[in-house]
């Protein structure tokens, strides 16, 4: 029988600063469980670690320099659209450079290595719990062929980023040849229903999540398809 998934948003936590510890923070508004998996908006970690860099107010594209000081390369323009590659291999739109749910008069950058930023948040919950749980930094993207954005895995700690069902059998018998699960994008996803885009609520707990999926050593790279076996750049 499979367990329930149940997704708790994480109430009640301060407007962040650059320098506040996240797990503290996390680890004193909900309680808990082994096998949890927590997911923290890319805003939150950016603020803390101090990725908030001044733009001007009253100029709405200000901060399109920053949008290609952070990127690899530009992939494509539609007037004031950029989609953009970052140095973490994200094709996204700006390069991550978000003017949402900041103080006007600055843009946020996405960290600098989201992966490092989950195992320093998974490691201190650890520390302050005592509990074995995986963390996910999530961000909002854009999709290819489908209208609205969703919100996907840039980080991951303690828990697999996607998990491989090749060789195994589906509920017919028939074995899966190309079937690869990107499990961190779906929790990332879950999370966002209970948080949403205006509501102050940077954190979410994702529980009941298979216990196959808690496991240590992936990253978000995993996630990012290689540019030779990419049909579409």
């Amino acid at each position: 029988m499979l367990s329930p998934l149940t997704v708790i948003p994480v109430e009640g936590l301060p407007e962040f600063r650059e320098g506040d510890v996240l797990a503290d923070a996390i680890a004193g508004a909900v309680a808990l469980e082994a096998g949890d998996v927590v997911v923290v908006t890319q805003k939150a970690v950016s603020k803390v670690e101090g990725r908030l860099v001044a733009v001007d107010p009253d100029d709405p594209l200000s901060h399109k320099a920053l949008v290609e000081s952070e990127a690899v390369r530009i992939v494509r323009r539609r007037g004031d659209l950029i989609i953009t590659e970052t140095a973490h291999g994200f094709l996204c739109a700006n390069s991550g450079v978000d003017l949402s749910n900041v103080e006007a008069g600055f843009a946020a950058l996405l960290p600098v290595d989201a992966d490092r930023s989950a195992r320093r948040i998974r490691d201190g919950l650890r520390a302050r719990t005592g509990l074995a749980v995986g963390v996910v930094v999530s961000d909002t993207f854009g999709r290819a062929w489908r209208k609205g954005v969703t919100d996907v895995a840039i980080g991951v700690a303690g828990v697999a980023a996607v998990i491989d069902l090749r060789g195994t059998k589906d509920a017919l018998g028939r074995e899966l040849e190309v079937t690869e699960v990107c499990v961190a994008d779906e929790i990332a996803s879950a999370a966002e229903l209970v948080m949403g885009k205006s509501r102050a609520v940077p954190a979410a707990v994702v529980r009941g999540v298979d216990p196959a999926w808690l496991r240590e050593g992936s990253v978000a790279d995993e996630i990012v398809r290689p540019p030779a076996e990419d049909l579409f750049r």
